[in-house]
């Protein structure tokens, strides 16, 4: 389930972006301090083009999802997972499969989006595989610099009448 992050939400969004994992697989791998993500949850909670949402797994925040540069048509996300909480419960891949499902039912069907686009980092051969599985395709490569390391960017994207039916039929 996703529900809409609020204020109280903002220490655990904190958290779970600072796990290794996730900075492992994120442009921004240094770790982010109290005050700067302070910053970015009072500009992100204003902004009309995002939404911020937590992934609830049995009830339990186990994921974050952004969805940005939205305009009505079409838009952009990430998502973290919880990915230390979920490794000690062993439920790593199906929640991964959950939240990939519910977010991109909610930017078609809640938000009313024709496209939905993305990145991913070059590297990340499990995520491409499972962006496949999803149908999104992938863009042509672009190397970019932050903190002081080249990285490859793989644009994604997925547009709303190639996705995988509801009922997973197709």
């Amino acid at each position: 389930m996703l529900r809409t992050a609020t204020d109280a939400d903002v220490g655990l969004i904190l958290t779970m972006r600072n796990q290794q994992a996730n900075r492992d697989v994120s442009l921004t791998t240094h770790e982010i301090s109290a005050d700067e993500h302070a910053a970015w949850w009072a500009k992100t909670s204003l902004d009309p083009g995002r939404r911020v949402l937590i992934y609830l797994r049995d009830g339990v925040p186990a994921g974050v999802v952004n969805f940005f540069d939205l305009d009505g048509t079409s838009g952009s996300w990430g998502f973290f997972l919880d990915a230390e909480g979920l490794a000690e419960t062993g439920a790593t891949l199906p929640a991964w499969i959950e939240v990939m499902r519910e977010a991109t039912e909610y930017a078609f069907d809640e938000l009313g989006l024709e496209l939905l686009t993305g990145e991913v980092l070059e590297h990340n051969t499990v995520v491409r595989q499972m962006n496949r599985r999803f149908r999104f395709t992938e863009g042509t490569p672009e190397t970019r610099y932050a903190g002081g390391r080249e990285i490859i960017v793989i644009p994604i994207s997925l547009r709303k009448q190639d996705r995988r039916s509801k009922q997973g039929k197709s």
